[in-house]
C-alpha cells in the first residue's frame, strides 16, 4: 500500500464483509469472503473490516482465515464493549501483520433509554474500559459512538474526548440510521474539532448509511470538515438502504480533486471488476443507472449527447470508462479464439486468474462458444464468476431434458454424475419447467428445499445471451444462495440449485451444522 501519512490522504475502510454482509440475502461462504478480501487488497483499500467474530463460530473462522492470509491491508474485527467480544476479535485478527480492534457503544438519547438502559456516565465508563483492554492487546484501536449523528453535541464531544484519553487511535463518527444531512454533518465535525482537545492526534473517521440517499454526500461533507477515513462498501451494500458506496465516494474525490484537494490510494481500474465480483457473489444485481459501475454509466443514447461525444468525450463524460476498469469494446471473442486471446481478454477486464482457474474458465468459454456465435465481455465475466461453481460437491449435472405443453404440467429429467462415477437419472413433474427440474434434483440428491427467490440476469445482449440465475432456498431452516449460468435459463437454475445442494451434502458428510458458514453479524454502527 502507498504511504498514508499525508494530511491529504483519505484512508478507505471497507466494511463489505461486515456491514455489507448484513444486508438481507447477502451472507457469504468462507470461500466467497476470501475471494472478496483478495479483490479488496488488489483494489488497495487501507483497512478491511472482515466481520464481527463474536456473532457466530462461522464469523470468527472467516475473520481468522482472512487475517491469516495476510493480504496486505489492515484487518479489522468489530466488538461490543465487553471482554469476551474483544478477546475474540484479537484471537481472530492477530494473524495479520497489521490488525485492528474496533469497539462500539451507542450514545444517542434514544439508544441510551430504549436499548441500553444506561446513564451517560455508564456508557463512557464502558467505552473507556473496552478501549483500554483493546489497547493492551493491539496498538491499533478504533472506537465508534453508535448513532453519533443523533447524539447531543456536548455529550458526543465528552465521549470522544474520553475515548482518545483511553487510547483510541481512530474515532469513527457514524450516521447509523442515515438521518443527517451534509450541512448538519459538517457542523458536527467542526464542533468536535473545536471542543475535543486532542482530536488532531487521532484519525477521525466517518461511517454513513443511505436511508435518505445521502451517504456519499454526508461522507464527502465529513472529509471536507476534517475526517481522514471513510467507511464504505462495494456497491453501497448494507442493511436497510445500504452504506456509502466505495466506488462513488472514491471517484468523487478523484474526479473533483481540484475541489477537495484530497486523494485515496485506491487503484480505480479495479473498481468495475470488484463491483462485478461482489454483485455476483451476493446476488444483488446493480441498477443499470448505478453511478460509476452501472451498465448505463457510460452509455449515451440521446442524439445530441452522441454528437458531442464524437466531437470530444469530455462533453458528456467527466470520467473515462478505463479509469474504473470498464473496457470500451464489448464484442471480443468467438468459437475460434484461442487460449492466449482468452487469457489476454481476462486480464484486460481486470481479473487475475492462476493457471488452474484460467484453464477451467477457458473450458467453459469453449462450451459456450459452441452454443452462441459471439462472446461479449459480460459473458466472459459471467464465466469467470461461475466456472465450476457447482462442481465442488458430490454431484455434477450431466444432462437436462424438459418437456412443456400449454395447460399441462411440465416434465423434467435430470441426469447427475457422482464423484464415484455412478450416474443417477430422475424425472419429476411441476407447474413449470423450473419447478419440475428442481423437484427432479431434490429426488436425485435427497436434499429437500424450499425455493424463496429466483432471479434471472442477462450477462450480455442478444437472444442467445448467457443467463445468470441466482436462487435463494431454505434447507433445514437455513437460507442459502446459489448461482449458475447457461444460455438455457432452466439449466442455469439447475446449476445454481445444485451448487447449494452440493455444499449442503459436503457439510453433512463432515458432520457440520448446515448454517455454519452463513451466519451474519447483527451489529449496527
Amino acid at each position: 500500500m502507498s504511504d498514508i501519512s499525508s494530511e491529504n490522504r483519505i484512508r478507505i475502510f471497507d466494511t463489505t464483509l461486515r456491514d455489507g454482509e448484513q444486508a438481507p440475502g447477502c451472507s457469504m461462504t468462507l470461500s466467497e469472503k476470501l475471494r472478496v478480501a483478495k479483490a479488496l487488497s488488489e483494489l488497495n483499500v487501507d483497512i478491511i473490516e472482515a466481520g464481527f467474530p463474536a456473532a457466530s463460530p462461522g464469523d470468527f473462522e472467516s475473520v481468522k482465515a482472512i487475517a491469516d492470509r495476510n493480504f496486505g491491508p489492515v484487518i479489522c474485527g468489530l466488538a461490543r464493549c465487553n471482554a469476551a467480544d474483544i478477546e475474540k476479535v484479537h484471537a481472530a485478527v492477530k494473524g495479520a501483520d497489521n490488525h485492528r480492534i474496533h469497539v462500539f457503544v451507542a450514545t444517542s438519547a434514544i439508544h441510551r433509554e430504549h436499548k441500553l438502559k444506561m446513564a451517560k456516565d455508564e456508557i463512557i465508563k464502558s467505552a473507556v474500559g473496552a478501549i483500554k483492554m483493546a489497547r493492551e492487546l493491539c496498538d491499533d484501536v478504533e472506537f465508534s459512538p453508535e448513532d453519533a449523528s443523533r447524539t447531543e453535541l456536548s455529550y458526543l464531544a465528552e465521549v470522544v474526548s474520553a475515548a482518545i484519553e483511553a487510547g483510541a487511535t481512530t474515532v469513527n463518527i457514524p450516521d447509523t440510521v442515515g438521518y443527517t444531512v451534509p450541512a448538519e454533518f459538517d457542523q458536527l465535525f467542526h464542533y468536535l474539532k473545536e471542543h475535543v482537545a486532542r482530536i488532531n492526534e487521532i484519525t477521525l473517521s466517518v461511517h454513513c448509511h443511505n436511508d435518505l440517499g445521502m451517504a456519499v454526500a454526508n461522507s464527502l461533507a465529513a472529509i471536507g470538515a476534517g475526517a481522514r477515513q471513510i467507511e464504505c462498501t462495494i456497491n453501497g451494500i448494507g442493511e436497510r438502504a445500504g452504506n456509502c458506496s466505495l466506488e462513488e465516494v472514491v471517484m468523487a474525490i478523484k474526479t473533483r480533486a481540484e475541489f477537495f484537494g484530497l486523494e485515496t490510494g485506491i487503484d480505480t481500474t479495479r473498481l468495475y471488476p470488484t463491483s462485478r465480483l461482489v454483485s455476483n457473489i451476493t446476488g444483488m444485481h446493480l441498477p443499470r443507472n448505478k453511478a460509476i459501475v452501472g451498465e448505463n454509466a457510460f452509455a449515451h443514447e440521446a442524439g445530441i449527447h452522441q454528437h458531442g461525444m464524437l466531437q470530444h468525450a469530455s462533453t458528456y463524460e467527466i470520467m473515462r470508462p478505463e479509469d474504473v476498469g470498464l473496457s470500451k469494446s464489448n464484442l471480443v471473442l468467438g468459437k475460434h479464439s484461442g487460449r492466449h486471446a482468452f487469457r489476454d481478454r481476462v486480464k484486460e477486464l481486470g481479473f487475475e486468474l492462476d493457471d488452474f482457474e484460467t484453464n477451467r474458465a477457458f473450458q467453459e468459454f469453449k462450451k459456450l462458444a459452441d452454443k452462441k456465435k459471439d462472446i461479449y465481455d459480460g459473458d466472459i465475466e459471467s464465466i469467470i464468476m461461475n466456472a465450476g461453481s457447482s462442481s465442488s460437491g458430490p454431484w455434477t449435472l450431466k444432462s437436462l431434458e424438459v418437456q412443456t405443453h400449454t395447460d399441462e404440467p411440465a416434465t423434467a429429467t435430470v441426469q447427475l454424475i457422482g464423484e464415484d462415477g455412478v450416474e443417477v437419472s430422475k424425472s419429476a413433474h411441476g407447474d413449470g419447467p423450473v419447478a419440475a427440474a428442481f423437484q427432479a434434483l431434490e429426488t436425485a440428491t435427497g436434499v429437500d428445499m424450499i425455493l424463496r427467490n429466483f432471479e434471472l440476469h442477462s450477462a450480455s445482449i442478444g437472444e442467445d445471451a448467457l443467463g445468470e440465475v441466482t436462487v435463494t432456498v431454505d434447507i433445514d431452516g437455513q437460507s442459502f444462495r446459489g448461482r449458475g449460468a447457461s444460455v438455457d435459463i432452466v439449466e442455469a437454475g439447475c446449476r445454481a440449485c445444485l451448487e447449494v445442494m452440493n455444499r449442503t451434502l459436503r457439510r453433512r458428510d463432515r458432520g457440520e451444522s448446515i448454517g455454519a458458514d452463513t451466519a451474519t453479524s447483527h451489529a449496527t454502527v
